[in-house]
């Protein structure tokens, strides 16, 4: 009950800051912002009504996962080229390539595309478990589900945190020090994510050679035999890369402060977005620690002596 409680304040305060970046932040866009807003919420829709059929008529789910990396960078482009390669605009626009490059390669390494059958793939493990769901097994139940979570409302979070691209376009505010400042910032995120992924895909595929010889869980050598990845950075945060990812999206929204769209350098309605990336990571973790509690015996120890994001704890067998 202790944990529903610390997540339901910070969502609580994180809703704050939704409401204070509306009411303080709304600047009225430009005629280019709109077009170019226009342009984005096309390319929205076109994606969310190809995840929703692929899912139904594949049955795989994950449609929406193999699309979380490039769409941004499909927006982040189109944003550059219709602000006439403005230098923030084309900075951002790299970076967030650099980085959905990163996850595309993680996910594909995974299994989650084959070759020309770009529906199929390994379907991410959570969508199973709540096909489980007393209320979500019905299929009409589920068909909503994939239409307004796993198609909608993650197709438009992702277009969300894309926004203050648009915000920072005609910036009449020169490249400076900040901006230095804050893109450093997004890159030792990223970093985060790329060494926080490495060590969770060996760390797996060890474990996974380890089993495959016919060897029990708990009878593999240390710390295979907890079922969990508690090496590199791991060891000291329970989520590595989801604090990475919202870093990096959060020093994004700093970036564009930079040209000049926040109210004191702080508040501007495209907040949003990478408010709400947040809250979908608080949901996340929850269900993804409620799964390997489950799993793992010593999952719950790792709970009480880990920080999810604060490395000022490390775990102790």
């Amino acid at each position: 009950m202790k944990k529903y409680i610390g997540t339901a304040f910070w969502a609580c305060v994180l809703i704050a800051l939704i409401v204070l970046s509306l009411v303080f932040g709304c600047v009225k866009p430009t005629a280019c912002q709109w077009a170019t807003l226009k342009v984005l919420m096309i390319a929205c829709g076109c994606s969310i009504a190809y995840c929703f059929i692929v899912g139904e008529l594949s049955r795989n789910y994950s449609q929406m996962d193999k699309l979380w990396s490039t769409m941004p960078i499909v927006y982040a482009w189109i944003v550059a080229a219709r602000g006439g390669m403005e230098v923030r605009l084309v900075v951002y626009a790299v970076i967030v390539t650099i980085w959905g490059l990163r996850l595309t390669f993680n996910f594909a390494r995974k299994g989650a595309f084959k070759g020309l059958r770009f529906w199929d793939g390994v379907e991410d493990y959570r969508w199973e478990i709540l096909r489980q769901n007393r209320i979500l097994k019905n299929k009409f139940v589920w068909s909503l589900f994939n239409l307004f979570f796993i198609s909608g409302y993650q197709n438009i979070l992702v277009l969300a945190i894309c926004l203050p691209a648009v915000a920072m376009m005609g910036s009449a505010v020169p490249f400076g020090a900040w901006d230095v400042v804050h893109i450093a910032l997004a890159a030792l995120f990223l970093l985060l994510e790329i060494v926080a992924d490495e060590y969770q895909w060996k760390f797996h595929q060890k474990k996974k050679a380890l089993l495959s010889s016919g060897k029990k869980l708990e009878d593999l050598p240390a710390p295979y035999d907890l079922g969990f990845n508690t090496t590199g950075p791991w060891a000291v945060m329970r989520h590595p890369n989801y604090l990475g990812e919202q870093g990096l999206w959060i020093a994004l929204y700093f970036f564009a402060c930079g040209a000049g769209i926040g109210v004191h350098g702080l508040f501007h309605w495209t907040f949003v977005g990478p408010l709400v990336l947040i809250l979908l990571f608080m949901g996340s973790s929850e269900l993804g620690e409620s799964i390997s509690s489950r799993k793992y015996p010593r999952y719950r120890d790792y709970i009480k002596q880990v920080f999810k994001y604060l490395p000022v704890r490390k775990f102790h067998r």
